[in-house]
């Protein structure tokens, strides 16, 4: 069992139990999420996430939600260890958790610390192993948590699911990348962005389509999500799309009746040297999107809008789409055929960005039509797609029974890489501990 701290603009907290293989049982869930609540930083004022909002907001609210989840930690059996929790005027005796998994990073140095050192002193007083986890890791790992909370255990041991190896594509604004998940902490990065993350130019592109109106009323900073609602209002178009079933067709550009066109991000380079680059890149886009909007002296019509809403999210996200067919398409040239083990079988998305729709509709119909139609496609529920501490609560709990912990000296990471090829990944920061 563990509770969590966890940071980035959002402060979160969850209590999550798992089942003692010993004494598993075919009719309870592999894990529990006993408590899990979030609270978002309102940054609408600045239109976006500011850090100085995010800090204060984390100090405000990381404290209350620690001292409510307690109240959620299952009641105390006669043997485990037992914690005092103050309910009014009487003490509630719960069950220690086992251990405090908190976000150790990648990502903002003061928003980072705040959580860590709560859950420092939260280890101390309990007397409790700490486990400092990679978020990146974590979103890797959300859909092996999702299976946990759905299935059953059994006494001959649960394979958590999906099993390695898989793919990742972690997608947010702050991170876009392919990764080739082959161990808990085994993360290849096949590709990655080379300037701004897919939901970051997301959000900015929706600040220059959406109408004015749209915006000011609007309390959520994270514009993408807006952007699919004005695109596909009652969850409506997204039967329409067809996926481009060449990379040539992919390529094409496609006049729209307004008179513009997009083109794919790296289609079109001098040389078409990038055409096929395992990289990410959405700033070209970004800059189309900033020149459609300003052409013209007349205000954009909302059916011109809704139509360049559409096309921005087909462009974009078929540039994810196809970086996913080209790394599937030279492990089958690379690797052996008939080894089914080893073959990958699940593509994971996560990050805040997986909770698109229309994204799911364009990497499932992507796969059908280039030959992958037997890859399986997972994305997390929404409620676990953006940062929340139950995927961190789940990643701690994976490492924690792999043998790690975490010392109390180590200190938060800003820039974190998962791939062990980069650093060290995952186990090259300092500050590991094997208890076994």
């Amino acid at each position: 069992m563990s509770l969590t701290s966890h940071i980035s603009d959002d402060t979160s907290v969850a209590v999550l139990e798992t089942v003692d293989k010993q004494i598993a049982s075919t009719i309870s869930p592999a894990a529990t999420l006993h408590f899990h609540e979030k609270i978002t930083a309102n940054n609408a004022k600045h239109r976006g996430v500011h850090p100085i909002v995010a800090l204060e907001s984390h100090n405000e609210h990381l404290a209350p939600l620690v001292a409510k989840a307690l109240h959620s930690l299952p009641p105390t059996p006669r043997d485990p260890p037992s914690l005092s929790v103050r309910s009014g005027s009487t003490w509630l005796q719960k069950q220690r958790p086992d251990f405090i998994s908190v976000t150790r990073g990648p990502g903002l140095l003061p928003s980072l610390f705040t959580g860590l050192q709560t859950a420092k002193g939260l280890a101390v007083a309990w007397q409790i192993p700490l486990l400092g986890v990679n978020h990146m890791q974590a979103h890797a790992l959300t859909p092996r948590l999702v299976s946990a909370l759905e299935s059953h255990s059994n006494s001959d041991g649960h394979q958590h699911e999906p099993a390695f190896p898989f793919l990742s594509l972690l997608v947010s604004g702050g991170h876009t990348m392919l990764v080739h998940s082959k161990a808990l902490t085994q993360h290849s990065i096949l590709a990655s962005t080379t300037d701004v993350a897919v939901g970051d130019a997301i959000d900015k592109m929706a600040r220059s389509i959406l109408p004015s109106e749209i915006i000011a009323n609007s309390e959520d900073v994270m514009y993408g999500r807006l952007l699919e609602k004005f695109a596909f209002p009652d969850a409506q178009g997204y039967d329409d799309y067809i996926a481009p079933s060449t990379r040539a067709e992919e390529i094409l550009r496609k006049p729209s009746r307004w008179g513009w066109a997009l083109a794919a991000p790296l289609a079109e380079t001098r040389s078409g040297s990038k055409s096929k680059a395992m990289e990410f890149s959405f700033s070209g886009l970004g800059s189309a999107i900033g020149r459609t909007c300003k052409r013209g002296e007349t205000e954009m019509s909302i059916d011109e809008r809704v139509d360049l809403a559409r096309e921005v999210l087909r462009v974009a996200f078929e540039h994810l789409a196809s970086r996913v067919i080209m790394a599937l398409m030279a492990m089958d040239r690379n690797g052996p055929a008939a080894n089914t083990e080893k073959r990958i079988g699940t593509l994971v998305v996560s990050g805040g960005v997986a909770s698109n729709q229309f994204l799911k509709k364009v990497l499932r119909s992507f796969l059908d039509v280039r030959g992958y139609a037997h890859i399986r496609l997972t994305f997390p529920p929404p409620s676990l797609c953006t940062d929340n501490a139950a995927m961190i609560a789940w990643t701690g709990t994976e490492m924690y029974e792999a043998g790690y912990e975490s010392d109390l000296s180590c200190k938060a990471i800003r820039k974190w890489p998962i791939d062990p090829n980069l650093d060290g990944g995952i186990l090259g920061a300092d500050g590991w501990k094997r208890r076994y």
